[in-house]
């Protein structure tokens, strides 16, 4: 029997809002996955669609990447839960931790709903606020404008924090009562605002400046609900958001991938960690059934700030890290995922940064061992959030990013071309394999030292031989490295520096493979 079914039963003579249930499997549940019983089976009904990416994925690294997966034995599939009702993943522990709550007696109508979100989770939560509960969110001022819009548009009301939403509780990091004080201030005068009383506030002052000075943004939330009689979805905590993710989520892609012919086992699965809920219920599923560890977990770099998920830092803190279960984890360079995130959205597929970044870091996989394999990428959320900074990507990219064609027919606007790369070094072949594609002299082309373009990108700072070479603000350069990468990465840091440069789509492996070269033959290991 199904869990929600088995608590109805057990409740039926506690105090429960039996309306607000109905209109909660109605408007909700229905449209949800979950897990039904039939005579002969338990089945997932509603599933999202698992669709086969391989060929898309393939054509993005060739074209995007200078990446030749073509002889590769690869197969990928995206599990497009962009699809769920408010086009997020998040909906699947939003709505069980709710109807936990309602069939428990914990929540009514009437109440109201803190939670600290980074957009998704709470955007999940606009739908139950819909039913007749008020939700309050708690948000950073960090989030992208689209996020903020949906909360907006789904009339949820948001507690606007100047502070990151990331810090995991526990987290060392220097208390500043002074701007604890101000934030904390500044809350009470939104909660007054929402006409929540603020002598309730002030009782509890010191213990909200005292989380804030953490910036526990997670046990903010838990605290204001205590204080005020509200409920708090605990989604860091709540093992409702593992075990929603472990019975269903991971069920149900088992399921599917079963009808089209494919054994789970065989599959590396592969996810970006917000709260922990998916990593943790697929890695445990995977565990329980195939006594394995497949599931692979991607974060961006420590500096790094992609939508609604955690860098590796800032996971380690929370309940739901386990990286005992994981296959494996990797950090991978959101810059480079912009290309692979427009790509996939202009052929059509509705995903959002995040799975951007899982699915360039299956590339890498695949490329780097070259071997391939099976993989299914959770495709978390869509795009139309991130629409605004989609359109500031095209516009970066447009301006830093030449074709071959673009840079033969433009060659007479360069003041010179450059070899960029941290490893490796053009050989001789190399070189003239350039000048000829590009239908320059060798003599136009200087290669700077590798450790030079290495301290550039780890400081943001130009060293005195590498400017010499770049001529300073004179003129424009035309970057080429290794596969389009590296090049791209340092035009962006000269930009932000007023020098103009503009890096070759796809390197010398583009180059390599338009002539029918080997890339040992063009070039070698740098010395300096």
């Amino acid at each position: 029997m199904p869990q929600w079914r088995r608590l109805e039963e057990l409740n039926k003579e506690s105090n429960i809002d039996s309306l607000l249930l109905e209109n909660f499997q109605r408007e909700i549940w229905s449209k949800v996955p979950h897990l039904e019983e039939k005579p002969d089976e338990v089945k997932v009904v509603n599933a999202t669609p698992l669709i086969d990416i391989t060929e898309d994925l393939k054509e993005c690294a060739r074209k995007e990447y200078g990446l030749d997966l073509a002889h590769i034995d690869l197969r990928v599939f995206g599990k497009f839960d962009s699809n769920l009702l408010t086009g997020s993943i998040k909906v699947r522990p939003a709505v069980q931790i709710i109807h936990d709550a309602i069939v428990t007696g914990k929540l009514r109508r009437g109440q109201t709903i803190f939670e600290a979100t980074s957009g998704n989770f709470g955007i999940a939560l606009g739908q139950i606020g819909k039913l007749g509960l008020d939700v309050i969110t708690l948000v950073s001022r960090k989030l992208q404008e689209g996020v903020f819009e949906e909360l907006r548009n789904e009339k949820i009301r948001v507690i606007d924090l100047d502070m990151d939403i990331c810090p995991a509780p526990g987290m060392k990091i220097n208390p500043n009562l002074l701007a604890a004080k101000a934030i904390a201030a500044n809350i009470r005068s939104q909660l007054t605002e929402l006409v929540f009383d603020p002598a309730i506030f002030d009782r509890s002052n010191s213990e909200i400046e005292a989380v804030l000075a953490s910036q526990d943004i997670i046990n903010l939330a838990k605290l204001l609900a205590k204080i005020y009689g509200c409920f708090c979805p605990e989604q860091y905590d709540n093992e409702l958001n593992i075990e929603v993710h472990r019975t269903v989520t991971a069920a149900e892609l088992d399921q599917q991938l079963r009808e089209q012919g494919h054994l789970m086992a065989e599959f590396r699965i592969v996810c970006t960690f917000g709260t922990g809920g998916t990593s943790g219920g697929l890695s445990r599923y995977l565990m329980e059934k195939y006594g394995k560890k497949s599931l692979h977990v991607v974060f961006p770099l420590g500096d790094q700030d992609v939508a609604g998920i955690r860098t590796k830092g800032k996971a380690l803190g929370l309940k739901f890290y386990e990286p005992e279960l994981y296959a494996g984890q990797h950090e991978v360079d959101f810059v480079q995922a912009k290309r692979l995130l427009k790509f996939f959205v202009d052929k059509g597929h509705d995903i959002g940064e995040s799975s951007a970044l899982a699915l360039y870091a299956v590339m890498q996989i695949a490329n780097f061992g070259g071997y391939g394999g099976k993989f299914v990428v959770i495709i978390a959320d869509g795009i139309q959030k991130y629409r605004k900074n989609m359109e500031t990507i095209e516009k970066n990219l447009g301006n830093l990013q030449v074709t071959l064609k673009e840079a033969v027919s433009n060659i007479g606007n360069y003041n010179r071309v450059l070899w960029i790369h941290t490893m490796y070094t053009p050989r001789k072949e190399g070189i003239e394999l350039i000048a000829n594609s590009l239908g320059c002299d060798e003599s136009k082309i200087s290669v700077p030292k590798a450790r030079d373009v290495d301290r550039l990108l780890a400081t943001q700072k130009i060293p005195e031989e590498l400017d010499k070479a770049l001529g300073g603000s004179d003129g424009k350069s035309l970057l080429v490295c290794m596969m389009g990468n590296t090049s791209l990465m340092v035009a962006q840091v000269l930009a932000g520096k007023g020098i103009a440069a503009e890096s070759l789509t796809g390197g010398i492996s583009a180059l390599s493979q338009e002539k029918g070269k080997q890339i040992s033959e063009l070039v070698r290991l740098a010395t300096e």
